[in-house]
């Protein structure tokens, strides 16, 4: 099986050297709990697989993916850049520690507004339309700027349609064949153009589609610096970099993955004359994604016209399962290698019929008050989480060396009503 966890002398769930069990029982469920030394060796892997192939190597963290403050201060540390899609994930990413130049500002359809905000922070900016590049050159203070775009290499690829960035369907980028356009007009706004970008999808396990991209925008990159004397000082190929989500996908073999893309950027670079930009990706999933569990406990196991296990987390904590039909495997927390014996229903406690973690799983015995362990939650869980049926989310706690710290706070009922207002009209 290629999923990564652990187990201690007990035979139990191990997360960052703690006994799962004990968490759930001493921080209460539901909870997230983030193993550190996972987060810590993702991204040494990455780092590794790629800067011993090609020296001018920056990975920027896909915020998106998880933008707790510790976590984002784990990357920081070991060196990442922030890739940030909102005026909210840059704020985020500057409170975490990360220099202005180390984030990288990609948005789409953004306001005037947060185009000023971006620049006033002095962050990167990677523009996504002729409109945004627009309204960037009426601002004060962008004369001189540098900048980068986001390029639609008319290539997609992703683990679901949702999912999918790149193509004739995608909202994203400017098109290619616009590219060297767009470029000068960029020269003649005033900007300094500095770099290229595209992003093709996110869960991929297959590398040809994004060796695929790779071709593509290096393509672009030397027809722009050809036609229009563009010197690029970074080129950045994006995130996507999956992480298998059940037990029999594979693992993405990030060495040959890392050699094989920089050798077509190496000789595409010879090809056109680019000298030797910076490559970056922007891994999300592949950092975060398999260092942290969603703990939850079984209250009620119902024999209706299907059995039940229903828990006391919902899709409100975890909505891939709902919204992408993804898979999570689940393990029993003490028994997390234990035969699976029957087919169940893994049901959350959501006031909707789509909320479920698994349907027709096979999984050990499962008894009221055990608790079972949702892999693959660091990665779009508790960003995508919400309040709905006014249920309050979830805390968070970081575990290194048997360690723990809660890095995030359960929230009350009072959470659930922060800023609000009742007009004075209807007080009674």
């Amino acid at each position: 099986m290629n999923l990564h966890y652990q187990t201690n002398d007990k035979g139990h769930l191990a997360i960052g050297g703690a006994d799962a069990l004990d968490l759930a029982q001493e921080y209460g469920t539901p909870l997230y709990a983030v193993d550190e030394l996972r987060v810590r060796d993702n991204y040494r892997r990455v780092y590794q697989a790629f800067s011993q192939e090609y020296k001018k190597f920056q990975i920027f963290y896909a915020a998106k993916a998880n933008t707790n403050l510790a976590v984002m201060r784990i990357l920081e540390e070991e060196g990442s850049g922030i890739d940030a899609v909102s005026t909210g994930e840059i704020y985020t990413a500057l409170l975490a520690g990360f220099e202005p130049e180390r984030i990288l500002y990609t948005g789409n359809n953004v306001t005037t507004h947060e185009l000023e905000f971006a620049l006033n922070s002095g962050v990167r900016i990677n523009v996504d339309s002729i409109s945004q590049l627009q309204r960037l050159a009426e601002l004060p203070g962008s004369d001189g700027l540098k900048i980068s775009f986001r390029v639609n290499p008319m290539v997609g690829a992703g683990h679901h349609d949702h999912c999918i960035t790149g193509g004739e369907l995608s909202k994203f980028g400017i098109m290619e064949q616009e590219a060297v356009e767009v470029y000068n007009m960029a020269l003649d706004l005033g900007f300094r153009p500095v770099g290229i970008h595209t992003h093709i999808g996110s869960g991929i396990l297959d590398p040809e589609p994004f060796k695929l991209a790779v071709e593509v925008l290096m393509d672009v990159a030397g027809r722009v610096h050809s036609e229009t004397g563009v010197n690029f000082e970074f080129i950045d190929f994006g995130g996507g970099l999956g992480i298998p989500y059940t037990p029999d996908e594979p693992l993405l073999e990030i060495e040959t993955f890392a050699r094989e893309i920089i050798g077509l950027f190496k000789d595409k670079i010879y090809d056109y004359g680019l000298n030797n930009p910076t490559l970056c990706i922007e891994p999300g999933r592949y950092l975060v994604g398999d260092a942290s569990y969603l703990l939850t406990r079984v209250n009620t196991v119902k024999n209706s016209y299907r059995k039940f296990v229903g828990v006391d987390a919902g899709f409100n904590t975890l909505l891939r399962p709902t919204m992408y039909g993804s898979y999570h495997h689940i393990l029993v927390v003490d028994k997390p290698d234990a035969v699976p014996k029957e087919n169940l229903d893994v049901a959350g406690n959501i006031c909707e019929s789509g909320d479920l973690f698994a349907r027709d799983r096979l999984l050990p015995e499962v008894k009221e008050g055990d608790v079972l362990a949702i892999m693959n939650a660091g990665a779009y869980a508790f960003s995508m989480a919400s309040q709905y049926n006014s249920r309050p989310r979830p805390a968070e706690v970081l575990v290194k060396n048997k360690e723990v710290d809660v890095i995030r706070e359960r929230e009350t009922f009072a959470d659930l009503l922060y800023k609000q207002n009742l007009p004075v009209r209807l007080l009674k």
